[in-house]
């Protein structure tokens, strides 16, 4: 097997490939044109969808140039796969703004130079399509049962398949007969979810140009508890730091479980997989190697000083040394404090529980601490006020405490004078 997917197979990245041996012998030829694409149905993307991205530098980095297909046209659609109802429809503005910010953040990790890697819209080629022109000539080479047979469609018919969404594997096929023109594209990498589609725009190629293209699809990556990858109880772990600060992006990565470690330092990193052995062999600590892989994702995402920093922070929180300021931190009036802050609406303020119910709930479970106290606080009655900040000789300007919920969260509150 060429050399390039034989990395991308032992790193994880390999579930089903359209012709493996095809492929091999083209890519042993000469560099091959791939695309991924990426629909902005948000306005950032989350680390879950950053796994066909790290497959696609590998790929460059043996030489193969690669396209970054930004979703503005199809989004206007929504792709049905892996979804149980439809995509709410939003207006070609936000798509447009999504669609730059998505840009903005592919470019800091790809590197867009226009050669090797550069970022392409399907809006060009889409937003004013003549559908009586497409259903002519591109609509006439879709068998319906076939359609039907893939998983994605089979899926949502038991649901509800709407007309909009089933014509979206039309579209997407039609995106790889636009690059194979434009580009010479030749091979398609995506999530398994995406098999159906990708296998429909091979054929599609095939009918109109006479020509073999391939794809190459990477296994859904859950956690070892079955868990979607990149979703916590707070929602997804996003690249945009004001929606995930890199403390919190850190933590995820750093409180990973032991069965992940293997698999996720190969996918999310760069480390020589010899190097990344090395880090979970049998007689090394494993929250060594959660560290440095904690580190290394969040160096990429965020750079290297924002790594450091949540680094600084982690070691804060839980050695008590390090940079506090890098943990998350919120402010709270003083005068709450001096009437008594009851602990329930403590946590609920400082963002460690979404609701009133919830605080209470971690109190009455012991999983509420505050530094100050010096112990858990067990009674949803009990209140921290300035004599605790005294004692802890914290008030000669604002005050600083550290609140824990459970294990692994925690928050710095800074006591405002005012």
């Amino acid at each position: 097997m060429n050399k390039a997917l034989e990395n991308l197979k032992t790193r994880g990245f390999f579930a089903q490939c359209t012709n493996p041996e095809g492929l091999s012998a083209l890519m042993d030829a000469g560099p091959v044109t791939f695309y991924e694409g990426t629909d902005p149905t948000g306005g950032s993307l989350h680390i879950g969808h950053m796994v066909p991205y790290f497959a696609f530098r590998h790929l460059r980095a043996a030489g193969h140039k690669g396209l970054a297909l930004l979703g503005g046209g199809t989004a206007r659609i929504g792709d049905p796969s892996g979804k149980s109802e439809m995509r709410k429809m939003l207006s070609y503005e936000q798509l447009d703004k999504n669609t730059e910010s998505i840009r903005t953040q592919l470019d800091r990790f790809v590197t867009f130079d226009n050669d090797s890697a550069r970022s392409v819209n399907n809006k060009d080629w889409l937003a004013n399509l003549n559908y009586i022109d497409f259903l002519r000539d591109i609509g006439r080479h879709f068998s319906v049962n076939r359609m039907l047979s893939f998983e994605s469609y089979k899926i949502r018919m038991e649901t509800g398949l709407s007309f909009i969404e089933f014509n979206y594997q039309l579209l997407q096929s039609y995106d790889f007969l636009e690059l194979y023109r434009r580009y010479g594209c030749r091979l398609q990498i995506g999530g398994d979810d995406q098999w159906g589609n990708i296998v429909a725009g091979a054929e599609l190629i095939r009918r109109v140009e006479g020509a073999e293209v391939f794809g190459v699809t990477f296994p859904l990556v859950t956690t070892a508890d079955g868990k979607k990858m990149g979703k916590t109880e707070k929602g997804a772990v996003f690249l945009d730091p004001a929606l995930t600060s890199p403390y919190d992006f850190f933590q995820y990565w750093r409180n990973i479980q032991d069965a992940d470690v293997r698999r996720f330092l190969l996918m999310f990193t760069f480390l020589p997989v010899e190097e990344c052995e090395s880090l979970i062999a049998p007689d090394k600590n494993p929250n060594e190697a959660k560290e440095r892989l904690a580190w290394e994702v969040t160096a990429l995402i965020h750079g290297k000083d924002e790594a450091d920093r949540a680094m600084a922070g982690a070691k804060a929180a839980f050695g008590g040394d390090g940079d506090k300021s890098a943990m998350p931190t919120v402010r709270l009036s003083r005068s709450k404090f001096e009437e008594g802050y009851n602990v329930v609406d403590l946590f609920t303020d400082a963002g460690l529980a979404p609701t009133k119910s919830e605080a209470r709930r971690l109190v009455q479970q012991g999983g509420a601490f505050v530094s100050v106290c010096g112990a858990t606080c067990g009674a949803v009655t009990a209140v921290v006020d300035t004599s605790a900040l005294i004692h802890a000789d914290r008030l000669n300007a604002e005050g600083e405490l550290i609140l824990r919920a459970g294990k692994k969260r925690y928050c710095r509150v800074l006591v405002s004078v005012g």
